[in-house]
């Protein structure tokens, strides 16, 4: 049987729609490729060797103070050197606070970005230590992020605090998001504790980790989640890791052990790209 014109229109536009229609599926498909929750690795450091610069880091993977000039607690950071407050033993990294011979305190911060926004870290992704906390009154340990920008450009700036200790309490720990503005009255913080087995984060070692993602921000104790909050509106940079072992917060230190020691097991940093819209199960998966 003959087909009219009228019918071969339609089988051709017939045909041609249903080739539209699977090259539209393909993009798709190649679109839905493209999005994933694989983890990539971006920063590792697992202390078998140090590798500290004072304030720039070069080929460096950590500098020994915050990059905007804002050191702060009652023992001063201090640059590695012999007789530093940095050292590893059989991979653990050691941050020792004591007393110098003038009877000032002395201890030590790593953070792995500069001021002038050179850095290792990720927008989004899972951070992650696991460290044994120092015994005694006075120890403010912490474990933290910070976004990698130029000092210049730090108007709302976030900071994620994800684990805060406090040695006076051994019993709990917080955890804190911060946005800091060049007007204090913008400043937003949101805080909350987790209670442990007394004295159960200075006997042993335990992860610490925090998976940030375009919506929210879920923290980690030993792998098992405790807290989220939706993500601040802010964050556009990269976040850097950041690991101290500060005296005080406000806390007497005539108590405190000299020396007291901080033992970091490693820290590491993996980075999401490509984020489904969906979203991605937080955490280390």
């Amino acid at each position: 049987m003959k087909m009219t014109i009228k019918q071969r229109f339609r089988g051709a536009r017939f045909a041609m729609g249903l080739a539209s229609a699977v090259a539209i599926l393909g993009a798709c498909q190649d679109v839905r490729k493209d999005h994933t929750c694989t983890l990539t690795p971006v920063l590792i450091d697992d202390f078998d060797k140090l590798n500290i610069e004072s304030t720039k880091l070069g080929k460096a993977g950590w500098i020994a103070h915050t990059p905007w000039n804002g050191d702060f607690g009652d023992a001063l950071f201090t640059d590695h050197g012999p007789d530093g407050p940095f050292s590893t033993h059989d991979g653990i990294l050691h941050i020792t606070a004591k007393k110098d011979p003038t009877g000032r305190w002395r201890s030590g911060l790593l953070a792995a970005a500069d001021s002038t926004g050179t850095g290792r870290g990720a927008l989004y992704g899972y951070f992650e230590t696991r460290m044994k906390m120092p015994t005694g009154p006075g120890t403010w340990p912490a474990f933290w992020l910070g976004e990698i920008t130029p000092i210049s450009e730090r108007d709302g700036f976030v900071e994620i605090d994800v684990i805060e200790y406090y040695g006076h309490d051994p019993s709990t720990f917080q955890s804190v998001v911060h946005v800091w503005f060049d007007d204090p009255a913008k400043k937003f913080d949101e805080a909350t504790f987790i209670d442990v087995p007394n004295g159960s984060l200075e006997a042993d070692f335990h992860t610490y980790g925090v998976d940030v993602s375009p919506t929210q921000v879920t923290y980690f104790l030993d792998g098992k989640e405790f807290w989220q909050h939706p993500t601040p509106r802010e964050l556009d940079k990269p976040l850097f890791p950041l690991v101290n072992l500060a005296l005080g917060s406000g806390w007497p230190i005539d108590k405190t052990p000299d020396p007291s020691v901080l033992m970091v097991d490693y820290v590491h940093v993996w980075e999401r790209t490509n984020i489904p819209p969906q979203g991605c199960k937080p955490g280390p998966t």
